[in-house]
């Protein structure tokens, strides 16, 4: 990790720099990302810059994680149906706005919708 200073009129910069080829002969094995911290801090220092190798995975994925990966995907086509029916939406905006102050309660809508879709996912499994 570097602290970085970019040129003049350049104020920040994030996403990789440089990516690894797929192949070839000029295929290089490391990326470089750049970040910019949006978090509030006191420290100035919000820009970083990493170098990483390339990695290949030595295994297969688990059962465990093939069913993550599964989940993963319905849940996402869930919200993504949810957000946009119009017949569900006032209700969940009322059932969001009703929890969002609570403890442990979903601060965007977004994450309110992930929660109530994983919830109706695992019901179902």
């Amino acid at each position: 990790m570097a602290k970085v200073t970019y040129s003049a009129g350049i104020d920040h910069v994030s996403g990789a720099l440089s990516k690894p080829g797929k192949s070839g002969q000029h295929s290089c094995t490391k990326m470089l990302l750049a970040t910019h911290r949006t978090a509030a801090t006191q420290s100035n220092a919000c820009n970083r810059l990493y170098l990483r190798e390339k990695t290949v995975r030595s295994t297969e994925p688990t059962a465990r994680e093939l069913e993550i990966r599964a989940r993963f995907t319905a849940v996402q086509a869930m919200v993504k149906a949810r957000a946009k029916d119009l017949s569900k939406m006032a209700a969940d905006q009322e059932a969001f706005n009703a929890q969002k102050d609570t403890a442990g309660g979903k601060r965007t809508m977004r994450a309110y919708l992930w929660k109530v879709c994983g919830q109706e996912y695992d019901a179902q499994g």
